[in-house]
């Protein structure tokens, strides 16, 4: 495939990334109206985000290992037809359970299409180029939080939270169709494979880990963020769209750092951006009271999530053992046992604590996360090649395509 080609493919995914970041996410944005239409409890609004990462968690590896031998183009137009219709069925919904059941089927198409679009788009770029391939596709998903909730929360004030939605069917739309011209066939016997550049079973292991800790913390705290905004900083409704739009903004500038660096260290920019997250919460809750300090700490969650998301994906590419679209399907199910139980958790924090109670609790998942990044060492020893006496550190326990473990005695 030609450059332009590759480049344009990439875009597409990037704005399915987009249209499914903003669907998983705008109820976020729009809770209090969803809430009083649908005559249901915030919490109960919340659950929608709950609901629909459990599923994604639960049944994105099944799903690719069963859709193994389904080329990368008719399998991502396929979940992204599912979607356009269960979208369109959000937005006609006549109550919550019809609204909940969309969502749920909605999801099922989510939980194929991340895993599979980052590695399609990693195979699309060089190999040099891998990080910054899954820095466009996160970028997509990063504009969801930029464009995609702030909007929507900005049209469903104008117009009602269902033509958020039907909005949101117009994208899916040109993005289906991008995909259908843009991709190209592969294999007909399946996916072409993309394989980890140095597979090793501990490390991700600890990647899996570290990523339900770490996206668990955010969203323990933001998933009720309108919440905090208006009764804890004391923000008017009216402010919350500028609001997420800011946060949005933090955003892409986290993604443009992200794309810079994570080719040239994705161990530290994880780290370090986990350091980020953590330390917002913590500061949401100590002086969010404030509305220049809640402002800022809003701006750091921007600035931190697209690098973690990047990071982890980077750290896919590098570690996985195995297939790497089921390896990247175990981390997006990793990411929304995050979402989900992050959601789940300070919706049971809300009636205890109070929504500030929620930031506290997620700085402290988020900074568990980062001891277990610190643990991420990976055995080496020293082993003497060549006559001149060069030493070449070597890593233990890499794992085989077919999963097995041997030791690097090169």
């Amino acid at each position: 495939m030609n450059p332009g080609r590759a480049g344009a493919a990439v875009a597409a995914l990037a704005l399915g990334a987009f249209a499914f970041g903003t669907t998983e996410n705008l109820p976020i944005g729009l809770l209090p109206l969803m809430a009083d239409d649908l005559d249901v409890s915030a919490s109960t609004v919340g659950l929608l985000v709950t609901g629909y990462g459990m599923v994604v968690a639960v049944v994105s590896v099944p799903l690719v290992r069963l859709t193994v031998r389904v080329g990368r183009r008719p399998l991502l137009t396929g979940v992204m037809a599912v979607f356009l219709v269960m979208t369109f069925a959000s937005a006609a919904a006549p109550g919550y359970g019809s609204l909940f059941a969309a969502r749920l089927v909605t999801a099922l198409a989510q939980a194929v299409f991340w895993p599979v679009a980052v590695v399609a788009a990693a195979g699309l770029l060089p190999p040099e180029a891998r990080g910054r391939a899954a820095a466009y596709v996160f970028g997509g998903g990063s504009l969801a939080i930029v464009l995609g909730v702030p909007a929507g929360a900005w049209l469903g004030r104008a117009a009602g939270w269902r033509a958020s939605f039907a909005a949101l069917g117009v994208i899916c739309l040109v993005s289906f169709a991008a995909l259908a011209a843009l991709l190209p066939r592969g294999e007909a016997g399946g996916r072409d494979p993309v394989p980890a550049s140095a597979p090793d079973a501990r490390r991700f292991r600890l990647l899996v880990v570290t990523i339900m800790l770490l996206v668990g913390g955010v969203f323990t705290a933001f998933t009720y963020i309108t919440e905090f905004l208006t009764r804890v900083s004391g923000f008017p409704d009216s402010a919350i769209s500028p609001l997420l739009l800011a946060n949005g903004a933090a955003d892409i500038a986290g993604v443009v750092v992200a794309g810079i660096v994570v080719d040239r260290g994705p161990r530290a920019l994880l780290a370090g951006s986990a350091a980020v997250l953590a330390a917002a919460l913590l500061g949401l809750f100590a002086f969010g009271a404030a509305a220049v300090p809640a402002v800022l700490m809003l701006v750091l969650l921007g600035i931190g999530l697209p690098c973690a998301a990047t990071a982890f994906q980077a750290r896919v590419m590098e570690s996985a053992p195995g297939d790497t679209d089921v390896a990247s399907a175990w981390t997006s199910a990793a990411f929304n046992v995050g979402i989900a139980g992050g959601a789940l958790f300070g919706g049971v924090l809300l009636p205890v604590t109070g929504v500030r109670g929620t930031a506290l609790a997620g700085a402290a998942v988020a900074g568990t996360a980062l001891a277990v990044i610190g643990a991420d060492r990976p055995a080496r020893v020293r082993a003497p090649t060549g006559s001149g006496g060069v030493t070449i550190i070597r890593t233990l326990n890499r794992y085989e395509d077919d999963g097995t473990v041997r030791g690097q005695d090169h």
